[in-house]
């Protein structure tokens, strides 16, 4: 099957987020299913352009139509990828070039990325690639299966499209005349697009789309509430025989405690008491906590942000330190109230809490091997991957049963049997924190049954081939129409 993956970012060439996680590993594992052949879109950012480690060769130059005027493009493909996946970067540098390495963030982000959709699709047709299927990703390529039914029927008449909500939030609205001055699109195109007298991108790719996906199975029916779809339970409920979740996977190459650089000892499933303990105690120490192998240390890599959960772990966080014997570590940078407030919780427990407010994927590494427990208490969350890579690492997760957490998650019963983690389903603080102290208490007096709970997630498979798959029959279904 030819199937080519379009989206504003993919990792290791640019990333800001999941979804470059998820554009990273997604096209490799389809390519690794016999019979197909993958092509990946993507911008040709400065900071791609300006990296001597990708190779690449100009392949083709076109024009793209863009309302009244045409746009360059140039297409380049990298030479030195060697996992199957053919990675074609489109080059216009008034749109990608400079920025101070920023992705998102400019005054003409939905200019800049109807040029990127609408350049894909030429882009496929200048190298005779025509897909059996086109996966595309989030509001910034939401206009391809606008264009493709509007415009490009007649050179891809058997393509279909599938679009994926990563994050529902963000949908490229624009004002009424971006319809005309950017899209060009034909006028009876015009109501698909339409909302509050305004464009929004991601209802038209709704709309267009054959088929609508998003991260995980749960989310998928939590978009059909107003309390995640921010607007568009409507839309979705309108199109709900089209709308699925397919539960991201992570990269278990990448995450493997057993060969992770970043780790001063390595384990498995085997070996990870003691692994583990080894470094649970280079991480107390690295971190200026006092290296007590007993004490529990909870842990939590994230973005600092309210959707987070950490409006309730604020509201129980000296609760827990005054009632458990338990430490907490925090890595991640974001809204200065959280950062601030964890600071200051360090500053008052020093003998418990340490707050690492940086960037450090090496710190990453080490916090989600050497913690006992991981919290990630996310008001929402369409996927998440940190629960997963927790897992992985052999360290118990306590989270809301939301989304892909709920998916991903099931939980324990007060013996720690019968599922992979502890999770509250109201989204309150006396929930999170009776989770947790269940947790604690599964920790702090069956230690057995608390190792076998670890054993369990590191064991269970988080690859990306379990998705891959079911993408695959999606594919197949959509095809058979």
């Amino acid at each position: 099957m030819r199937i080519a993956v379009c989206a504003s970012e993919g990792a290791p060439y640019a990333k800001s987020g999941g979804l470059g996680d998820v554009m990273e590993a997604l096209p490799a594992a389809l390519a690794r299913i016999q019979g197909n052949e993958v092509a990946l879109f993507l911008p040709y950012y400065n900071k791609i352009k300006t990296n001597e480690a990708y190779e690449v060769e100009e392949v083709a130059q076109l024009r793209v139509q863009l309302g009244w005027r045409q746009q360059y493009c140039g297409v380049m493909k990298l030479t030195n990828r060697a996992d199957g996946v053919a990675v074609y970067f489109l080059d216009n540098e008034y749109y990608f070039g400079g920025r101070m390495g920023a992705i998102y963030g400019h005054m003409d982000d939905g200019e800049r990325f109807a040029y990127f959709s609408r350049a894909c699709l030429d882009a496929m047709k200048a190298l005779e690639f025509i897909p059996d299927v086109i996966q595309c990703n989030d509001w910034q390529t939401a206009p391809i299966p606008i264009y493709l039914k509007a415009v490009y029927h007649e050179a891809f008449p058997n393509t279909r499209c599938m679009y994926t909500i990563h994050n529902i939030e963000y949908q490229g609205w624009a004002n009424s005349g971006f319809f005309d001055d950017v899209l060009g699109l034909p006028w009876e195109y015009r109501p698909t697009l339409d909302m509050n007298n305004s464009v929004n991108v991601m209802k038209g790719a709704i709309e267009t789309a054959d088929l609508v996906t998003t991260v995980s199975e749960t989310y998928a029916r939590e978009l059909m509430y107003p309390y995640y779809a921010h607007g568009l339970d409507g839309i979705l409920a309108n199109n709900a025989w089209k709308l699925t979740g397919i539960t991201n996977g992570i990269d278990v190459n990448t995450f493997n405690p057993e060969t992770d650089p970043a780790l001063p000892a390595h384990y498995n499933s085997e070996t990870f008491v003691e692994g583990k303990a080894k470094v649970k105690a280079a991480l107390q120490e690295e971190v200026g906590l006092p290296v007590k192998p007993d004490v529990p240390l909870a842990v939590m890599v994230t973005r600092l942000a309210g959707h987070k959960g950490l409006d309730l772990l604020c509201y129980i966080a000296r609760r827990l330190m005054w009632e458990e014997n338990v430490q907490l570590l925090i890595l991640g940078t974001g809204e200065a109230q959280y950062e601030s407030f964890f600071k200051d919780l360090a500053a008052q427990f020093p003998e418990q809490v340490a707050a690492k407010i940086t960037f450090n994927l090496g710190l990453a590494s080490r916090i989600y091997a050497g913690g006992d427990v991981y919290l990630m208490p996310s008001k929402s969350e369409p996927c998440g991957l940190s629960q997963m890579n927790a897992m992985r690492y052999g360290t118990v997760p306590v989270v809301h049963a939301t989304g892909g957490l709920k998916d991903t998650v099931p939980p324990v019963d007060e013996n720690g049997e019968g599922g992979l983690g502890f999770t509250f389903q109201s989204y309150n603080a006396d929930d999170f924190y009776a989770s947790l102290k269940r947790c604690l208490d599964l920790y702090n007096n069956n230690r057995e049954a608390f190792r076998a709970l670890q054993k369990r997630g590191m064991e269970t498979d988080f690859s990306w081939d379990v998705p891959a798959q079911r993408y695959m029959e999606l594919f197949e279904n959509m095809l058979s129409w």
